[in-house]
């Protein structure tokens, strides 16, 4: 026995149960790493699995468990954007990227758009793109910067989207959201500006 009175065993086994209690909380708190598709049967039953099925469309759920944006998209179109998503970065008062979107609509690619427009969303998106030009396009990892058309449709081509617009009549493309929430601007504080001496 210790002469304190402790035993060193249990102090060891206190600490080990804190980091299996840590690590148990990060991975419940990190989600899923794999995606989980809801299947509806032709009888009207659900079914939740990791694996698409092959012979019929099946929702794609976020780690949130809410339904991602390529449901409801012919079954081939919907396999190529879960594999290959796109993401469209633009601004307003940039022709190029009206010419970029303008070419992803008549397309017929179901993408993301996420708008620059303030100082958070220039430094997020030199972080997160390692860029300072717009517009910026990613298919899946690949990543185009400024628009080249013959470019962004040999992309788009390998990855899979088809040529011709295979989008439903009924399909509304989800509108452009800022690159940082406005929640989050609010969170941020200004720049500290200097006073000029007077």
């Amino acid at each position: 026995m210790n002469p304190k009175g402790k035993n060193p065993m249990s102090r060891h086994l206190q600490s080990s149960s804190l980091l299996a209690a840590a690590v148990g909380l990060a991975l419940l708190q990190a989600g899923p790493a794999w995606a989980l598709y809801k299947v509806v049967a032709p009888d009207g039953r659900v079914t939740y699995t990791d694996r698409p099925p092959s012979d019929r469309p099946a929702a794609t759920l976020k780690t949130n468990g809410t339904v991602a944006a390529t449901t409801g998209l012919p079954f081939e179109l919907q396999k190529v954007a879960n594999q290959y998503p796109v993401t469209f970065y633009s601004s307003t008062k940039c022709p190029p990227c009206d010419a970029a979107r303008q070419m992803l609509q008549s397309r017929g690619i179901p993408y993301t758009e996420k708008t620059v427009e303030t100082s958070e969303d220039i430094l997020t998106l030199q972080k997160r793109e390692g860029v300072q030009q717009l517009p910026v396009l990613k298919v899946g990892s690949k990543q185009l910067v400024g628009f080249a058309q013959a470019d962004w449709v040999g992309y788009l081509d390998a990855a899979g989207y088809p040529a011709k617009s295979a989008l439903p009549a009924s399909y509304k493309q989800p509108p452009a959201t800022p690159l940082v929430p406005p929640d989050i601007k609010a969170a941020v504080p200004e720049p500290l500006r200097l006073q000029a001496d007077t």
